[in-house]
């Protein structure tokens, strides 16, 4: 028989899946202007922010909500080379194979964009796109110039942020929405949103608030951190279960067990 705790830490697998996507204040805000946004005659939309404060999923989640309603491409997975992108582009523009050994003709596909405007309106949901070259931002701006080519440009957000200060960049950027990491009360709701949605209830309710402000303080209410940390918890709770019930509170989750998830991630040296 499975361990409750081997159940609830797998919730906290970390995950794109529009599945597990959760509602909450700030990310529906964040839904809403990127829909909004992608209404208006934009040519470039940044999305920007830390690792683990949602880009990947929020943009699954607009991909998911407008797939039927808008011409719309989501690239989850940055290509290797600028052939490789450059394939997957003119596939999604010209709705044809180009063979594999053959280069694509960079000013034949700005013109073709060009002869689409008016006619198609196609959305490109970059993410990780800090993981593309300059080279190949450079010629996603002037696909962006055509007006009929739409790119959402997913960002870590960087000390620098030298590719957002390109100039080029910033006369092109009409729309910048920036995410951010969660407050207390937003991790507290993603937190007990998450164990509800599987029925986990009992222990929804065994994270009081006082151990949800270590948990806080601990990931800085950053969602990636916050799912390994908690992942970690319940990991160590199952192993209790499983082997010491005797020393699990099963009511509360003890703030020693936090710790103890703490250390083992780093987040408390010793």
């Amino acid at each position: 028989m499975k361990s409750r705790y081997e159940i609830a830490k797998n919730v906290f697998i970390d995950s794109i899946d529009i599945d597990d996507y959760i509602e909450l204040d700030s990310a529906g805000s964040a839904l809403g202007r990127l829909e909004q946004s992608l209404d208006k005659p934009l040519k470039m939309i940044l999305l920007f922010g830390k690792p683990g404060t949602g880009k990947s999923i929020l943009l699954n989640r607009i991909f998911t909500k407008l797939k039927h309603r808008k011409e719309i491409y989501y690239f989850d997975t940055p290509s290797i080379t600028e052939k490789e992108f450059f394939h997957k582009l003119f596939k999604v523009l010209t709705k044809q194979d180009l063979p594999r050994n053959t280069e694509v003709n960079f000013s034949a596909l700005v013109n073709f964009c060009k002869d689409l405007r008016g006619k198609r309106e196609i959305v490109i949901l970059l993410d990780e796109a800090q993981m593309y070259g300059p080279q190949i931002m450079e010629k996603i701006r002037l696909l962006s110039d055509s007006r009929s080519v739409k790119f959402v440009v997913s960002l870590h957000k960087t000390e620098d942020e030298d590719l957002i200060a390109k100039e080029h960049f910033q006369s092109r950027i009409w729309e910048v929405i920036e995410l951010k990491n969660a407050t207390k009360e937003d991790l507290t709701a993603y937190i007990h949103k998450k164990l509800l949605k599987r029925n986990l209830y009992e222990i929804a309710n065994s994270i009081k608030e006082k151990e949800m402000r270590l948990i806080h303080t601990f990931t800085k209410g950053n969602y990636r951190e916050c799912n390994k940390l908690i992942f970690t918890i319940f990991e160590i709770c199952e192993y209790y279960d499983k082997n010491e019930p005797i020393k699990i509170n099963y009511e509360k989750i003890q703030k020693r067990i936090i710790e103890m998830a703490a250390i083992k991630l780093g987040y408390i040296h010793v």
